[in-house]
């Protein structure tokens, strides 16, 4: 950072910001969060915590999950549901503008769920529920777009039989890495209704389209390591990827040649991102470490903007808000911090990030 700041002395240092708020109940560590892309609220899951041996909840505990729904202007908790069993509990949870009133949470009890958010909060129990038949740690991935059909699946994006979404859910179509070891472990983003980018647990990176499995349309490896996170930006035209290994990786795509371009490589002082995500206006993009860290980035130059240090474990995912005013993390330490920083693009035609601007770490 020193030579950095030697070569552009007239760059800006300003102090990191601390979080605006900190949701705090959380019993265990905090799996994931997502925000809902209309409404003031915030979803997070996370496994029960194991009470004493000798307690009569202990059975019952050990075997669920909480999902649990924060107010983003109050930082109370709304409601919360006890949504999957095994020791992992909730392990991934999304909304979209396309589901509406409804969420989806995943559990490593080899099910998805769809939940139904009410005047009071969550409903009690799930409006549908999709048994995938896959224990492993893979996040599912909802499509981006307008999807026509909800039956073209290949061997690496399908769960078993998962049809059954279509009718639960109209055109809403879900992605979930298969459970056998020929499929190997994969986290999905989908970049159209019938095209899936896959990373895995060698480091490589797929572009797959279902209507032809049989082939990736492209493969690369930009990781050493296993690939633990993938975020595709709003136009699908490229994304950012992190993983067990010391970097980051941030693509282009070239749609034309089915083939993935390196835009940029951030080596990293201590290795592990368990979470990436771009801000819907595609300014900046954001990692979750595993040395407690949230680091920000420009998303189109690929510069650091900002190290946020408030966690005391190792952060488990990143997400921003559908106005692009909100960041939230989660983390082992069971809390999740919102933050604001580098705000939007005002009607005034302010741009919150300036290249000059840089945040001290």
């Amino acid at each position: 950072m020193a030579m950095a700041e030697a070569d552009n002395p007239q760059r800006r240092r300003r102090p990191a910001p601390d979080p605006v708020a900190v949701l705090r109940g959380h019993r265990a560590a905090v799996n994931d969060v997502c925000f809902h892309p209309s409404l003031p609220l915030i979803f997070s899951g996370y496994p029960a915590p194991l009470p004493p041996l000798d307690s009569p909840l202990q059975q019952r505990l050990a075997a669920d999950g909480e999902l649990r729904v924060w107010d983003t202007a109050s930082h109370r908790t709304v409601s919360s549901v006890w949504a999957h069993g095994g020791s992992v509990g909730v392990y991934s949870v999304a909304a979209s503008v396309r589901l509406g009133n409804k969420i989806i949470s995943q559990g490593r009890d080899g099910s998805c769920k769809c939940w139904t958010i009410e005047e009071a909060g969550l409903s009690r129990r799930p409006l549908s529920t999709i048994r995938t038949s896959t224990y492993h740690f893979c996040k599912m991935s909802l499509v981006k777009s307008t999807c026509t059909t909800c039956s073209a699946q290949s061997d690496l994006s399908s769960a078993t039989d998962d049809v059954e979404l279509q009718s639960a859910l109209g055109p809403n179509i879900m992605a979930i890495a298969g459970q056998e070891s020929s499929q190997d472990y994969a986290w999905l983003s989908k970049l159209s209704s019938l095209v899936v980018q896959v990373i895995y647990e060698d480091g490589s990176t797929l572009l797959w389209d279902v209507r032809n499995p049989g082939l990736p349309v492209s493969s690369v490896k930009y990781h050493s390591e296993s690939a633990l996170s993938i975020a595709v930006d709003g136009p699908c035209n490229g994304g950012i990827s992190g993983g067990a290994d010391d970097k980051i990786v941030m693509f282009s795509l070239d749609h034309q040649k089915g083939a993935f371009i390196l835009r940029k490589e951030i080596k990293l002082e201590r290795p592990g991102v368990s979470g990436t995500a771009i801000r819907p206006d595609n300014k900046i993009a954001a990692t979750a470490g595993w040395d407690h860290r949230i680091r920000v980035y420009s998303y189109s130059k690929g510069n650091a903007l900002a190290v946020l240090k408030y966690h005391s474990a190792s952060c488990n995912a990143v997400t921003f808000s559908s106005d692009s005013k909100l960041l939230a993390s989660c983390s082992a330490d069971t809390t999740v911090a919102l933050w604001k920083l580098y705000p939007p693009k005002t009607a005034s035609g302010e741009v919150g990030v300036r290249t000059g601007d840089e945040i001290s770490q």
